[in-house]
C-alpha cells in the first residue's frame, strides 16, 4: 500500500469534495480516511489515500490536484505518508 496524505484548504464553496473525490476515483486512488471541517466559512479537508492502484505517478497526481485546487480556489497539497509522519513527529 502506498499511502498519500492530501490536504485541501480554502474558502468554502459548493463542489470542493465532489471535484477532489471525482478526480481520485477516476485515477484509482482509494480514500482510506477523510476528515473535513468548515470554520467561519473556511474549508479544511484531510484525506489518507492509497495510491498503489493508480497508474499515475505521485508527481503527476500532485500536480493535477494542485491545478484542480487553483481552478476551484483552494490549495491542495499531497505528501507521501513517510514525509508527513516525519514533519509531524513530536
Amino acid at each position: 500500500m502506498k499511502k498519500t496524505i492530501i490536504t485541501v484548504v480554502g474558502k468554502d464553496t459548493v463542489g470542493i469534495i465532489a471535484k477532489v473525490c471525482t478526480y481520485l476515483a477516476d485515477n484509482n486512488v482509494n480514500i482510506l480516511d477523510i476528515s473535513q471541517t468548515i470554520v467561519d466559512g473556511f474549508f479544511h479537508m484531510m484525506m489518507v489515500t492509497d495510491t498503489s492502484q493508480s497508474s499515475r505517478e505521485f508527481s503527476l497526481l500532485s500536480a493535477e490536484l494542485k491545478e484542480i485546487g487553483e481552478q476551484i480556489g483552494v490549495v491542495i497539497m499531497c505528501q507521501h505518508e513517510e514525509i508527513f509522519d516525519m514533519m509531524h513527529r513530536i
